[in-house]
């Protein structure tokens, strides 16, 4: 199976479905209330039709793979995150431009989302490497991708430029596939505790 290819996926807590303009008004609800800090870049809720509509742009030229992410608890559509960065070539596809809802940070969501994104990666699309990128100062981010039990590769030094024209230093991080099946144990065993 392709990483660019649309797919539902879903387990006991979180159904992930291909990204539509539809989703624009439940992304729209889920985004109210999030702060932007200065190292990211979080969808305010006036700009969520614009998201959707780019991220579709990126899918289009096989880049991105993106979904709407639904807590199947409560029904509710609490964010969004993509397969990105796709080299199908190659086998290997960034996990990212992931976010979500308050009610969803620090729940069951972020976990169980990528536990369905790492098993379709490497069971179904056979990729040889799954990646993770953050803002050196998103201590956040890096902190629950540690969590999932991705390990540091390195930091890429003014990587990129920001919206404000500062400097971003980008930590990346991994699960390679002999990796695969501890990452998973940890994932399924946060969802079961």
């Amino acid at each position: 199976m392709l990483l660019t290819e649309p797919v539902v996926l879903e387990n006991t807590h979180v159904r992930l479905e291909p990204l539509e303009a539809a989703h624009a008004a439940d992304l729209a609800v889920a985004a109210v209330g999030l702060e932007r800090a200065w190292y990211t870049s979080v969808t305010r809720p006036a700009g969520v039709a614009d998201d959707i509509a780019q991220r579709l742009r990126w899918r289009d030229e096989g880049h991105m793979n993106p979904f709407a992410i639904r807590a199947l608890d409560t029904g509710s559509v609490v964010g969004e995150t993509t397969f990105c960065n796709i080299d199908q070539a190659n086998r290997h596809v960034e996990i990212g431009h992931t976010w979500l809802a308050l009610s969803a940070q620090g729940t069951f969501v972020n976990p169980a989302a990528k536990l369905l994104l790492m098993t379709h990666a490497f069971e179904a699309c056979d990729a040889i490497a799954v990646e993770f990128r953050t803002h050196w100062h998103n201590r956040q981010s890096r902190a629950a991708i540690e969590r999932l039990g991705a390990k540091q590769d390195g930091v890429l030094r003014n990587h990129r430029l920001g919206p404000d024209g500062s400097l971003r230093d980008t930590v990346v991080y991994s699960v390679l596939p002999a990796e695969w099946p501890a990452v998973k144990l940890g994932l399924e065993h946060r969802l079961t505790t």
